[in-house]
This record gives C-alpha cells, sequence and structure tokens, in this order.
C-alpha cells in the first residue's frame, strides 16, 4: 500500500510518500519526499527521492498548485510512480479539529465543515490543509484521504484540565476551552518510547516534551493524554520561539490601553514578537541565541533560562498531576538535537529519580535513545519525532478498515 501525507502551512506544502507491506502498521520504505517553501514569494521546490536531493525555483502561487508539483514529480520516469493510480490512499494534516474528532477520520462532508468550522483558530493552517484536501479530491478521485487533527490525541483531556476559570457560558456558547496541539507527535514518541522499553504505553505514566520553535508538554497516564500546555490555540503554555506562551492576562490588557492597540496588533505581538525573539531582541532561534550568548550577550542568555525553566516548571507540575512520572521523553528540534539544554533541564533533578548520563547525552543522531543512567528511576529518552509517518500509519489502518479509535489498540 502506498500512503501519501500532506502537511500544508500557510506558505509551505511538505509531503511524503510512505509504503506499507500488507498486515504492518509501520511503513517499510520512504519512497519519496520534499516540500514548496515560500509559496507565492519566489517559491523553492526541494525534493529527495532515489536521485538524492535536488532543488528548483518553481512557480505556484497557493497549496493548491504547489500540490499540483508535487503530484508531478511522484510520477514519470524521475518519480517512484508510474501513474497516480498506484496512491492508495492519502493522509493530511489538520491543525486544529476542536473537540469534533478524538482520532483520525476519514474525510466526508461533515469533516471537511469542521476544518472550516475551526479555521478562525488556525488560519494559518486549516484552510490551507481544506484547500489541499478539495484538491486532492479533484485529482485523486475515489482515493481514500484521511483528515488527521493535531488536537484529536488531547481530547481524552478531563473536564477539570480543559475548561478554562472564566464565565462557563463561554465554553457553552462559544467553544472556548483548551483543546491542545502537537497530538501527532505526542502520540507518535508515546508509541516508540514504550517500545523502546518493550512496554505497552497502557504500562506507563510519561511526560512528552516536544520542544522546538513551536513547543509543548504533554501528561500522558497509561496511554490517555491528561492535560497538555497548549490551550485554546498554539500560543499557551512555556515560552517559544516568537510565542509568549502563558502570560498574567493583565498585560495584554494593560500594553492595549497604553499602546492603543487593536486586537489583531495585540495578536501579531504576543504570536510573532514574542518568546525567544521578544526577550533576547535577536532571534526566535536557540541555535542563534547559543552564539551570541558565548559573546556574553545577557538578554539572549535570560531568554534561553527562561526557556528552560518554563520546561522545567511544567514537568514538575505533571509529575504531581500524574503522581509520579516512569518516562520523560524529549523530541523535535532542541528536544532532539540540544544537549546542552537537556542537561540544563534535567540539572539537580536527582532527588526525584532523574540522572542524566553525560556520555549518553552527547550523541547525536536521528535515532531512538536512553539519555538516563541505568540508575535512574525515571527514563529519560530522546525519540526523533516523525508526525508525518504516524499520519500515514493511521491513513493505512483506516483503509484497510480497522478501527483506530483507541490509538492502543493496533
Amino acid at each position: 500500500m502506498n500512503v501519501l501525507v500532506f502537511n500544508a502551512g500557510s506558505s509551505s506544502l511538505k509531503y511524503k510518500l510512505l509504503a506499507f507491506d500488507e498486515g504492518e502498521d509501520a511503513p517499510s520504505a520512504e519512497l519519496a519526499r520534499g516540500q514548496v517553501e515560500r509559496i507565492d514569494n519566489d517559491p523553492l521546490f526541494t525534493i529527495v527521492d532515489k536521485r538524492g536531493r535536488v532543488s528548483r525555483s518553481v512557480s505556484a502561487n497557493s497549496c493548491a498548485e504547489a500540490l499540483d508539483l508535487a503530484l508531478d514529480a511522484l510520477v514519470g520516469q524521475d518519480g517512484p510512480l508510474q501513474s497516480l493510480s498506484q496512491v492508495d490512499a492519502v493522509g493530511h494534516r489538520v491543525a486544529h479539529g476542536g473537540d469534533a474528532y478524538g482520532c483520525s477520520v476519514a474525510v466526508n462532508d461533515q469533516v471537511l465543515q469542521v476544518v472550516q468550522r475551526f479555521s478562525h483558530l488556525a488560519p494559518l493552517h486549516n484552510p490551507s490543509a481544506l484547500q489541499v484536501i478539495q484538491r486532492c479530491q479533484e485529482l485523486l478521485p475515489g482515493v481514500l484521504q484521511v483528515a488527521s487533527f493535531d488536537t484529536a490525541f488531547h481530547q481524552t483531556m478531563p473536564a477539570r484540565n480543559y475548561v478554562y476559570p472564566i464565565p462557563y457560558r463561554y465554553y457553552e456558547e462559544h467553544g472556548i476551552r483548551r483543546y491542545g496541539f502537537h497530538g501527532m507527535s505526542h502520540k507518535y514518541v508515546s508509541r516508540r518510547a514504550a517500545k523502546f522499553l518493550g512496554k505497552s504505553p497502557r504500562d506507563l505514566k510519561m511526560v512528552t516534551c516536544h520542544l522546538g520553535s513551536g513547543a509543548s508538554l504533554a501528561a500522558i497516564d497509561h496511554g490517555i493524554s491528561m492535560d497538555t500546555t497548549m490551550g485554546y490555540t498554539p500560543l499557551d503554555g512555556v515560552i517559544m520561539g516568537t510565542r509568549s506562551g502563558s502570560v498574567d492576562p493583565a498585560i495584554i490588557t494593560a500594553i492595549m490601553e497604553k499602546e492603543n492597540l487593536t486586537p489583531a496588533e495585540m495578536d501579531r505581538i504576543l504570536n510573532r514578537e514574542s518568546g525567544l525573539l521578544g526577550v533576547s531582541g535577536v532571534s526566535g532561534d536557540l541555535r542563534e541565541l547559543k552564539e551570541v550568548i558565548k559573546y556574553g550577550d545577557a538578554q539572549s542568555e535570560l531568554a534561553y533560562d527562561i526557556f528552560l525553566t518554563s520546561i522545567r516548571r511544567m514537568i514538575g507540575a505533571y509529575f504531581f498531576e500524574l503522581a509520579g512520572v516512569d518516562v520523560i521523553v524529549c523530541t523535535a528540534g532542541v528536544g532532539e538535537n540540544d544537549p546542552y539544554a537537556r542537561r540544563l533541564i534535567f540539572r539537580g533533578l536527582e532527588p526525584f529519580g532523574i540522572q542524566i548520563d553525560e556520555q549518553r547525552n552527547m550523541v547525536e543522531g536521528r535515532f531512538d535513545r536512553r539519555i538516563s543512567t541505568d540508575e535512574s528511576t525515571v527514563d529519560v529518552l530522546v525519540i526523533p519525532t516523525d508526525e508525518e509517518a504516524e499520519i500515514a500509519r493511521d491513513t493505512a489502518l483506516i483503509a484497510s478498515g480497522v478501527d483506530i479509535s483507541d490509538p492502543w489498540s493496533n
């Protein structure tokens, strides 16, 4: 079975073509991948397949046009497919599905309506995903389309963790509640972590840390997401590259009053001009901050310290939320590739059963590994995330007629 996965953003379209052997729920091979970036602004198309890595300038004014380029690249003399009829199913990452779905689902008119309904909460992603899904329906008629929602995995949260302490009518009338995001990543790495330890996710209490330019943590109790740091939107939680994370709400109204800002202007400040970028005044990229920190930049060092402290704080909170933790997983750009950040996050936590092995922590590579000592009572793992593989897995299972409403039954 050949499963094609699309991840549509505001100005980019990523794709992967994965092959599944009959009866298997993990891909047997990656046949091709690529992305069209900077859509509508000097677009660049990068393809990785049997020829290696090739980049070229293209013309694409929308995600739909980028999709056409991707499909053309998959077929023909240089592509892995002879025709599009060899695509058996297509999976789509959709940022926001609200509380409508707790797992990936086959696309129908109702699903499309849900994607549209929550577009105002994910204006950079849902409209693009909707555009790509509808274009796929035109170009691949009769082929199964599956929507995988970033919010789905967290729909098991109890009400005490998703209802905000504001007048209840806002939840009832407007659906204002914590939804959580990065669900495909948290689900994928929790599955991989359990497999690495030779156990089922149902056997473990985990804290999964997706630490990239967008960052979130999740408290997972025997396979069930109990809490997560992102909320009504991806703005909430720990400090991120350009997002503020959680701040005193009164700060927002105070700044709006002092500078006579509109809601849209304030939203831009919190999402685009805050976080590591806002505190440092230099960059929202930790790699760049670490370079200027070497030269004594105090603000950059402060931004880095706030980031690490916010992660430690939430790990501690989730220790209490879960009444103990068996496994902590680090993933995404910082979680996978920054041993210095990992060392500082877990420094001094030996009284809580967390002991980091310095040599293991320094090992580089895109593979699952333990960075805690053999004596540590909490396993600390680095698990490279692969959201596309998780989407493809769900898509392949649905195509095979498997009920995936329970993520750990398959």
